[in-house]
């Protein structure tokens, strides 16, 4: 249980941080259209995963 655990949080972080990536190599315009400022992602993306 404790190991599945651990396991658990390292995924949520790997999909954190490929979600960061993603977001952060979009441009400014691409952002806009989808509604969501630079400075958000990084919040955008530990919200959707946990961290």
């Amino acid at each position: 249980m404790f190991f599945a655990s651990i396991l658990s949080k390292i995924g949520a972080h790997r999909r954190y941080r490929r979600t960061l990536r993603a977001f952060t190599q979009l441009n400014d315009h691409l952002l806009e259209d989808v509604g969501i400022s630079r400075n958000e992602i990084d919040v955008i993306a530990r919200r959707q995963y946990g961290q």
